[in-house]
């Protein structure tokens, strides 16, 4: 049995990758590009995809015609983005460095991190440190969107273990609630034939209106939070938390 270490051991996100990453995540991340209003951009904007993972929204970006810049910590996955780029035949710049210390001042005008890719350090301050140094690398003018799963939703799908099976293998995700819905513990276990590997996560969960607030005393204003990529309320029907802000100085 293997075992390891969450999100800032490289081993997790190898040995996790298919379930991660699938083509159909890649797929989805196309047609949201497409369709959503929230994530429509002038062309040859400048935009900062903030733990990119494997490219899956940085790539189809670059296609898009934007200026984009992939920023992730994990040397595999931006192996597996670099590869990515280079079969599409766009041009990406990526850069390997910690979220909370990356801020070329006023250098792009969009921010994205996407797919709940906020709330992982264990210091609370890490995680507002952050959200301003998202701040720093905006132009003025420049957006913020960050999608993640709101604490709203989380309390809806954790339930019993789910279970997940892709070709042979097969992922067990068990959720639980910890320091009373401030956080939460996801523990993995991967059965690859006759290998078994387990993971555990915790990272801090967000309501709306804490995640506003820590938006604006990061020093965004105009801030909007929506239930899904198509820019519904964030009501009872929300599938998502897209929270999209605006650096105004």
């Amino acid at each position: 049995m293997a075992r390891t270490g969450g999100f800032q051991d490289d081993d997790f996100w190898t040995e996790f990758h298919d379930f991660l990453f699938s083509e159909q995540r890649h797929a989805q991340a196309e047609e949201l590009l497409a369709t959503s209003p929230l994530l429509s951009f002038p062309t040859g904007a400048r935009v900062l995809d903030l733990c990119c993972g494997t490219g899956v929204f940085t790539v189809p970006l670059a296609r898009r015609g934007h200026d984009v810049t992939g920023v992730d910590l994990s040397p595999a996955m931006l192996d597996r983005a670099r590869k990515r780029t280079a079969d599409s035949g766009v041009q990406v710049t990526y850069v390997r460095a910690d979220a909370r210390d990356y801020e070329p001042s006023g250098a792009f005008d969009v921010v994205l991190n996407m797919f709940t890719s906020f709330g992982y350090f264990d210091d609370p301050a890490d995680n507002a440190r952050m959200l301003r140094t998202m701040y720093t690398s905006l132009a003025p003018g420049g957006t913020l969107v960050l999608d993640l799963a709101g604490k709203e939703l989380l309390a809806r799908k954790v339930t019993p273990p789910k279970v997940v099976q892709r070709g042979d293998d097969l992922l067990v995700q068990t959720d639980t609630v910890l320091d009373y819905w401030a956080r939460l513990r996801s523990d993995w276990v991967l059965v690859r034939g006759e290998r078994v590997t387990r993971a555990t996560l915790v990272w801090f969960v967000y309501s709306a209106v804490e995640l506003r607030h820590m938006v604006e005393e990061a020093g965004f204003g105009r801030v909007e939070v929506f239930g899904g990529f198509d820019a519904r309320p964030y009501d009872q029907d929300a599938e998502r938390l897209v929270l999209r802000a605006v650096r105004e100085e």
